[in-house]
C-alpha cells in the first residue's frame, strides 16, 4: 500500500516524463499524434491526459498503442475504486450486489488478504463490468485518481487545499465541489472514554480544547485529577482528517493514532484517562459521550442532526469521480445510487442515507425555546415573532447548506445538496409548493450586518440553484429570507459553534 506522500511523488514523476502507463495515440491520416495517459472510455470515446491538457476523442477514429488502450473486439468496462476500508470493503460490495440484484444481473466477488476485492457483473453472454476495489486512507485514494491508478475515490472527505494545489501544479484536476462528487451517505463523529471515566456529556469546545493541546487533565473539566491521553484513528484516514479539520490550530503532537476501529475502542475503553473520536457504529466497548455546550444547547447523533449536519461531528462518505467519461453501464450505477434500493442498503450498512427527511416545527421545540432564552438586545421579540410565524406554516426539510466564514461559498455536502435539491424540484417533488430558502448567521459583527450576511446567503443559493435548474418550474415559488443571528444551534465561543449558525435552511410550504 503505497503511502499519500508516496503518491504524489509517483505523480510529479509523472508530470515530467511519460510513465509506463502511456499510450499513444495516432489520427486516422496520421497527422496527429498525441503520447498520455487514459482518463476515461465509455465504449465510444476516449478521454486523453495530454500535455495539451484533456482531450476527448472519437475511439473509432484513432489508432492506440500500449498496454491500457481498449480492445475494441472485447471490451469489458473495469471500474477501479480505491477508499477507506469501510467502504471499499463493506459499503461498496453491498451496494453492487444491489444493483446486479436490481439489473438481473449475475455476480462474483473474491477478496484477498491485501485489501483488494474484485467483483464481476455479468449476463448471459458473459461479464458485462469488472470492478476491483482497494482499500486505502482517503489521502492514498486521492493519489490514486492523481496516479491513474483508481476511477473513484471513497473517501470521508473533500480534497484538501495542500491535494488541490499539488494536482494543479501538474495540470490534474482533482473532481470538483461542483460536479463529480457524489454523497454516499452520511456518519457520526462521537467522543469515547473509557467506561471508568465517570463523565457522560462533554462540551465541544471542550473536546477542541483537548485535541488542540489547551486542556490536558480532566480536572479542568471538572473531573477527578488525570492526565488526558488522545486517541484517533490511522493517520490519513478520512474521518480523523476530517475531525482534525475543525481544529483552530493543529492537533497535539501527544495522539495516539490506531490502525483499525476497534483498536481504538480498545484502547480507549482499557485507559481511563483516555478522550477518544471514533464514528458512533465504531465504538465498541468504549463509552460514547454526548454533547452539550455552554450556552446549554445538546446534540445528540440522531438521523435529523446527521442529515442537517446540525450535529457537530456529523461527516460525509463521498465518491469522487475522476473522468465523467464512463461507460453506460457505470452511469447506471452512479445514477441508482440515489434510488430507495440503495439508499436501504445505505442505512443496513451502518450510515445514514442521502434521503430527505421533513422536520416539523414540533421536533424542533428546544432550539426555538433557546433562541427565545439567550436573545440579546439585537434580537427583538418581534424578530422572533416574525421568524415564527414564516415557519410555522412550513416545514423543514434535512438539506441544508453552510459557507466559510465570511463567504457564500458552499461546502462540499453543501454543493452535494444542492445538486439533490434540484434534481428533485425537476422531478416534481415540490410542484405546487413554496420553497423557502432562510439563511442564518453567527453572532460576530454587528445585528444588523449579520441579517443583511444571512439574507445574501439564502440570495447566493437561490441563484445556485437556478443555475443548476436552468429555469424554475411554473408550478414552483421560490423565496428567500435572511433572520442573522436569531437562531442559533451552537456557541458562539467555538469555530464549530460559528460554523454550524452559518447556514440556510430550506421550508416548504403549501
Amino acid at each position: 500500500m503505497r503511502s499519500a506522500a508516496g503518491g504524489l511523488a509517483a505523480l510529479l514523476l509523472f508530470a515530467q516524463s511519460a510513465g509506463a502507463d502511456d499510450v499513444t495515440i495516432t489520427s486516422a491520416q496520421g497527422n496527429l499524434v498525441l503520447t498520455g495517459r487514459i482518463a476515461g472510455f465509455d465504449g465510444t470515446y476516449l478521454d486523453i491526459e495530454s500535455p495539451h491538457g484533456p482531450l476527448t476523442l472519437a475511439y473509432a477514429g484513432v489508432t492506440c498503442a500500449g498496454a491500457d488502450c481498449p480492445d475494441r473486439n472485447d471490451y469489458t468496462p473495469h471500474l477501479r475504486m480505491s477508499g477507506e476500508p469501510r467502504l471499499t470493503s463493506l459499503l461498496l460490495p453491498a451496494l453492487f450486489n444491489g444493483f446486479a440484484r436490481d439489473r438481473g444481473l449475475g455476480l462474483t466477488q473474491n477478496a484477498d488478504n491485501t485489501g483488494l476485492t474484485d467483483i464481476s457483473l455479468h449476463d448471459d453472454a458473459g461479464p458485462v463490468l469488472k470492478i476491483t476495489l482497494q482499500n486505502n486512507q482517503s489521502a492514498e485514494a486521492f493519489a490514486d485518481l492523481l496516479t491513474y491508478d483508481s476511477d473513484i475515490a471513497l473517501t470521508f472527505r473533500s480534497p484538501l487545499p495542500d491535494e488541490q494545489a499539488r494536482a494543479a501544479e501538474v495540470g490534474i484536476a482533482l473532481p470538483g465541489l461542483d460536479g463529480g462528487s457524489i454523497v454516499l451517505g452520511g456518519e457520526a463523529l462521537v467522543p469515547v472514554v473509557s467506561p471508568a471515566n465517570p463523565i457522560r456529556t462533554i462540551d465541544p469546545a471542550d473536546v477542541i480544547a483537548a485535541f488542540a493541546g489547551d486542556v490536558t487533565d480532566w480536572e479542568q473539566l471538572g473531573q477527578p485529577p488525570m492526565p488526558i491521553t488522545l486517541h484517533l484513528g490511522a493517520d490519513g484516514d478520512g474521518q480523523a482528517d476530517a475531525f482534525l479539520a475543525m481544529l483552530p490550530v493543529s492537533a497535539s503532537t501527544a495522539l495516539v493514532r490506531h490502525a483499525d476501529p476497534d483498536a481504538l475502542a480498545q484502547a480507549v475503553a482499557a485507559d481511563p484517562g483516555a478522550l477518544g473520536i471514533a464514528a458512533l457504529g465504531n465504538s465498541g466497548i468504549a463509552q460514547p459521550l454526548g454533547f452539550s455546550d455552554a450556552c446549554g444547547l445538546t446534540a445528540p447523533p440522531v438521523l435529523r442532526g446527521i442529515k442537517t449536519q446540525d450535529y457537530p461531528l456529523a461527516t460525509q462518505a463521498y465518491a469522487f469521480v475522476r473522468s465523467q467519461r464512463q461507460p453506460e453501464i457505470v452511469r447506471s450505477f452512479l445514477k441508482w445510487l440515489g434510488s430507495p434500493t440503495a439508499e436501504l442498503i445505505v442505512r443496513r450498512a451502518g450510515f445514514t442515507d442521502r434521503g430527505v427527511i421533513p422536520i416539523t416545527l414540533d421536533d424542533q421545540g428546544e432550539r426555538f425555546a433557546h433562541a427565545i432564552t439567550i436573545a440579546g438586545p439585537d434580537t427583538s421579540l418581534q424578530d422572533l415573532q416574525g421568524m415564527v410565524a414564516m415557519m410555522h406554516a412550513r416545514v423543514r426539510i434535512s438539506l441544508t447548506f453552510r459557507f466559510a466564514n465570511g463567504t457564500t461559498a458552499l461546502d462540499a455536502a453543501s454543493a452535494a445538496n444542492l445538486r439533490d435539491l434540484a434534481h428533485d424540484i425537476r422531478d416534481g417533488a415540490y410542484d405546487g409548493r413554496e420553497v423557502m430558502l432562510i439563511g442564518f448567521s453567527d453572532s460576530e459583527g454587528d445585528a444588523a450586518s449579520n441579517r443583511d450576511l444571512s439574507a445574501a446567503r439564502a440570495l447566493a443559493v437561490e441563484s445556485a440553484l437556478l443555475s443548476l435548474l436552468g429555469t424554475l418550474p411554473d408550478n414552483i415559488r421560490l423565496g428567500t429570507a435572511g433572520f442573522g443571528e436569531a437562531l442559533p444551534i451552537g456557541c458562539d465561543d467555538t469555530a464549530w459553534g460559528r460554523q454550524m449558525n452559518r447556514r440556510v435552511e430550506v421550508w416548504v410550504g403549501n
